[in-house]
């Protein structure tokens, strides 16, 4: 599939009063959600290269401490193939979203955009979708960082504990008010989690076997070109991969910040070329010296001392990728119950109590998440397949065709492109059914042979030591 092409004619989003739209500036108050008037909260303050970093924090987060283990599951390649294609894909849909909220007046969010395309159902369906989306993604960074909590501490305490505390952490950072502010944490955790990843994949290639291995004797590494799963533990690592770069959507509300929106292209290619380099790389490595023996998350792969050094350099980057999420999941509730109220962009007790909320009530129902569901790789499993799916790969296939609807009855490259975004809305209805089927009798199988304890429980469920 070609880029999606950015389309000229500007559109209001159903519902809001297009005004004069001809010929109107893609960063002015007509199109945007934010205003830039006198005494209002100015939040349209991002460049594009904060913006990319944003992005690249979003996306290099938890995922790429899960591929490793989806990798033994598939072979390595047809892991590397997943990566590479389901990159490409997720590259593509963020562009398309990108394009198709630079041409819609009033977009703020994915669900906005659905509103264009499909009515107020599909707004409604679709923010569902979202915020279930990051409050997934948002346990996911609370697990992990509590699972470094107990790696660094020796399991001091017990492991629900070391979730509040992270959930604390999450709720303070994610209450950070502008995409602005928390773009400079941001820095710190994509950095964080980057040098952390890169010390375990020096780590491992030091080691003569994997530290989870039999330390005497002979041991199977369980490293396979190509792997032979069933189909649920196979659809449950391609999910994870796919899961691993699929959070586009949460791009969307971060251009309502930026000075120039149609930079976005720009920084969504930066992030998503460093991304798939990584991935690939990292991955690959990690898979190659550990076999079946990589942990989950992998900076436990490289024996105890790298455990510990690779956490404490980490620790940062998970505790605010649990931010990132919740701070998103958060703007956008702010931003629908605010929307048309002059408390949206007003320093007064309605506006701080209404954030405040929003940010305490994603950071409460992502902890119950993540001790209901406490191991990593089914976590983000579950995000990629029943919601990232139809969110990030589904629905962007959809706003595509609606603004591209001549391309049916076009030249045969046109049509060609046509039909496979339509075969790309099939792909996320199967990823949806079979990947949750999948995910779904892992965590009953989980539970039922205890690999999975009580709810709430003090059980470590990480098998990163």
């Amino acid at each position: 599939m070609s880029d999606p092409e950015k389309s000229d004619t500007i559109t209001p989003a159903p519902g809001r009063s297009s005004g004069s739209l001809e010929g109107v500036k893609l960063d002015n108050d007509a199109f945007e959600v934010f205003k830039t008037r006198e005494g209002a909260v100015n939040f349209r303050t991002v460049g594009w290269i904060h913006a990319s970093v944003i992005f690249l924090k979003v996306i290099f987060a938890t995922g790429v401490l899960t591929i490793p283990s989806a990798m033994y599951v598939l072979g390595a390649l047809p892991g590397a193939l997943n990566v590479l294609g389901w990159q490409f894909l997720n590259t593509y849909c963020a562009i398309i979203q990108g394009n198709f909220r630079n041409s819609h007046a009033g977009c703020h969010s994915i669900a906005d955009m659905a509103e264009v395309v499909g009515g107020l159902w599909l707004k409604e369906v679709t923010g569902v979708f979202f915020l279930v989306t990051y409050i997934i993604v948002c346990a996911s960074g609370i697990f992990g960082t509590s699972v470094a909590l107990n790696a660094l501490s020796n399991h001091a305490i017990c492991t629900n504990y070391f979730m509040l505390v992270a959930t604390a952490l999450v709720f303070l950072m994610s209450s950070i008010r502008k995409f602005e502010k928390i773009a400079w944490l941001t820095w710190l955790g994509f950095l964080s989690v980057y040098i952390a990843v890169f010390i375990v994949v020096v780590g491992v290639t030091t080691r003569d076997r994997p530290a989870a291995a039999p330390q005497t004797g002979d041991f199977d590494l369980g490293y396979h070109v190509i792997g032979n799963p069933t189909f649920i533990a196979g659809i449950t690592s391609v999910a994870t991969i796919f899961c691993s770069g699929a959070g586009t959507s949460a791009f969307l509300p971060v251009i309502s910040e930026m000075r120039r929106p149609r930079d976005y292209n720009k920084a969504v290619y930066l992030c998503m070329g460093i991304v798939t380099i990584s991935y690939l790389t990292f991955s690959l490595v990690v898979y190659k010296w550990c076999g079946k023996w990589v942990a989950s998350p992998s900076l436990g792969s490289a024996g105890y001392t790298v455990k510990k050094i690779s956490y404490g350099v980490g620790i940062a980057g998970l505790a605010i990728s649990g931010m990132l999420y919740a701070h998103t999941a958060a703007k956008y509730l702010f931003v629908r119950i605010l929307r048309n109220s002059e408390h949206l962009q007003k320093n007064s007790w309605v506006h701080w109590t209404t954030w405040l909320a929003c940010t305490l009530s994603m950071s409460v129902i992502s902890f119950l998440v993540a001790s209901g569901i406490p191991i990593y790789n089914y976590l983000l499993a579950l995000a990629g397949s029943l919601t990232f799916a139809p969110l990030a790969l589904g629905l962007p296939g959809y706003l595509w065709i609606h603004d591209h609807g001549h391309y049916r009855k076009g030249n045969w490259w046109q049509v060609t492109v046509y039909w496979l975004n339509w075969f790309m809305i099939l792909l996320a209805v199967f990823m949806t059914i079979g990947g949750t089927y999948g995910v779904v009798q892992n965590i009953i199988d989980a539970y039922a042979n205890g690999t999975i304890g009580k709810a709430f429980s003090c059980a470590d469920n990480s098998n990163s030591s």
